[in-house]
């Protein structure tokens, strides 16, 4: 989720609960940021979880201690669940919750408080794979391409930046986080023709930079009317500080009326793009994995059912013994 904890409202940042259990929740978000070294998102995504359930025990009459937290029985995690499915909460924010709290379980066990055994019982919810919705080749190119922006009130420089990110997004399968995480020294330009990116879990991995990717952040270095340290950030908003990804969302949201695209035509749609016409072209699913930084096969696996529903539609569209039945 993207809410930042700047952003949340005052009292949503207090967790419910007796001081045993707040000392301890405060502790475990300290250990997943810095032990664990997950995102600031996602930290507080677990917060806000942490909270709900909290405040969900809270509003059945009970001030929870970590006794209590021992003590609970799957019916008070299914009631949890089945209140937020009312609420409107879906499989995935569900699924989300219930790792959150059994990652907190896992703390009070280390902490030698014990085992909160009611999470063994309760099964994660059932969520339906959304295939990732990439764009037509034609659409990809572009969006990475600086010309379709032609007519743009915003200065070039600008418009030559967001050229360079969306074509290291379409170009390279980076997320746009790994994007706007390059620093100066790594822009790929002379010659430089693979870049390393911190992903997920920080890891790191090596990504090459096609050509015509690396004219497009020349191209950027070229018209940035900012020095740019070697250790500062590639990419600079208006004012030469680091580039927010909501800069990048909104100007992909303005592209998307001049060439016609659906909502779905998003930053990450461009990485979706890159590892499905890769694909296509009878890419290697063990060398897509590697560039896209999946951990598992099996994430990279389903743009294998992208492809063959590409295949169907098309089958659909054009074949005569389909278009009779």
């Amino acid at each position: 989720m993207s809410d930042r904890t700047s952003d949340a409202d005052p009292a949503d940042l207090i967790l419910p609960g007796a001081p045993d259990v707040r000392a301890a929740a405060l502790a475990w978000l300290a250990g997943l940021a810095s032990e664990r070294r997950l995102s600031p998102n996602t930290v507080e995504a677990y917060r806000r979880d942490l909270r709900q359930f909290l405040a969900h025990l809270a509003g059945q009459g009970r001030n929870p201690d970590i006794p209590a937290l021992i003590g609970l029985k799957p019916r008070d995690l299914r009631g949890f669940m089945a209140a937020r499915r009312q609420e409107g909460v879906g499989g995935r924010s569900l699924m989300r919750a219930l790792a959150g709290l059994r990652s907190f379980a896992r703390h009070l066990d280390r902490e030698g408080h014990g085992s909160v055994a009611a999470l063994a019982a309760v099964r994660s919810p059932k969520v339906e794979r959304r295939l990732p919705r990439p764009l037509p080749v034609a659409a990809a190119v572009a969006m990475a391409s600086p010309d379709v922006r032609a007519g743009d009130e915003r200065p070039p420089w600008v418009l030559a930046r967001d050229a360079a990110v969306l074509a290291l997004l379409y170009g390279s399968g980076l997320r746009i986080s790994e994007a706007l995480g390059l620093l100066r020294r790594d822009a790929p330009v002379d010659g430089m023709d693979a870049v390393t990116v911190i992903g997920k879990g920080q890891k790191t991995r090596s990504v090459p930079v096609i050509p015509q990717v690396q004219a497009a952040v020349a191209e950027y270095l070229r018209a940035c009317p900012y020095g740019l340290p070697p250790e500062g950030p590639l990419f600079v908003g208006a004012k030469g500080g680091p580039l927010s990804p909501r800069i990048v969302q909104l100007a992909v949201a303005s592209m998307r009326g001049a060439l016609g695209l659906p909502d779905s035509a998003t930053p990450h749609a461009l990485r979706h793009s890159f590892a499905t016409h890769l694909l296509a072209r009878q890419g290697d699913l063990r060398a897509i994995q590697e560039l896209l930084g999946h951990a598992s096969l099996a994430t990279t696996q389903v743009y294998t059912k992208v492809d063959a529903a590409r295949l169907l539609d098309a089958f659909d569209a054009a074949h005569p013994r389909a278009r009779a039945s």
